[in-house]
């Protein structure tokens, strides 16, 4: 069964993951643009609201997404380890606090008011706005961290470590991060799926992209209007994007409970 789900989520992941990566490599060159919101005359999915074809805007509309999503998640986590291993294994009360308080403060703010705020006074572009979805996930990422990491750190193991001369390196890495390993995978399945969210939404308010790219949330948004007549130019990158987060948690959740049980 659980090796089931996991086929079943590759699967479902893995048609948005290819339409992403290599949508524009099967594009081709654009053709002439028609009447918008019609169906047929050549084109497979229709037109969309300025009559360019559906399909290859599909093609080339998921890789910003995808790679936006990607970089985000990574930069989170690149800035919440380090900072939450620190805070779960110093003995520094002060040092402590001075990490994770400021976290806190940002914590407090909705993560899409923030990232429209910042937005509202700098323009981003996809790369601005991998690091403001990165900086509005920190918080959170590094609590959790420093929460896994505590009650590995709290064992007489530890103390058994830095009795033997280990150094801090071996000690959170070697020990206590391989501990949290577990908790941070699930929580990353978690987590791209609501930074996939958020990119798509922040997308979909017209945050980092341009108003008429060729992008699966922007589609969406500018097509809206005609799902009623032409209803492929929304529903397909609407799914497209439903099921890349689907699949996403359907592999990282089968992962979990099959590695939990060999464990």
């Amino acid at each position: 069964m659980k090796r089931g789900r996991f086929a079943l989520g590759l699967v479902i992941v893995a048609v948005p993951l290819l339409l992403a990566l290599l949508g524009p490599l099967l594009a081709g060159e654009p053709g002439p643009r028609a009447a918008s919101f019609t169906l047929g005359d050549g084109h497979r999915l229709g037109t969309d609201f300025v009559g360019r074809d559906v399909w290859q805007q599909v093609l080339h509309g998921g890789r910003t997404v995808v790679l936006t999503a990607l970089a985000a998640t990574t930069l989170a986590y690149l800035v919440a380890v380090p900072v939450g291993l620190v805070g779960a294994l110093t003995h520094v009360r002060r040092l402590e606090d001075l990490l994770m308080r400021p976290l806190d403060v940002l914590l407090a703010v909705p993560s899409l008011l923030l990232v429209l705020l910042v937005a509202s006074v700098f323009s981003p572009g996809a790369v601005g706005l991998a690091l403001l979805v990165a900086l509005v996930n920190v918080p959170d990422a590094a609590r959790i961290v420093r929460a896994a990491a505590g009650e590995a750190a709290a064992r007489p193991a530890v103390e058994a470590l830095r009795m033997q001369g280990e150094t801090w390196w071996r000690i959170a890495v070697g020990y206590v991060g391989r501990s949290a390993l577990r908790t941070l995978a699930a929580d990353a399945g978690i987590r791209l799926t609501g930074v996939l969210y958020l990119v798509s939404t922040a997308a979909f308010l017209g945050v980092g992209v341009a108003p008429d790219a060729a992008d699966w949330a922007v589609m969406v948004d500018r097509n809206r209007t005609g799902l009623f007549v032409q209803p492929w130019a929304v529903v397909v990158p609407a799914l497209l994007i439903v099921a890349l987060t689907t699949g996403v948690n359907l592999v990282f959740d089968a992962a979990l409970q099959k590695k939990g049980r060999h464990a």
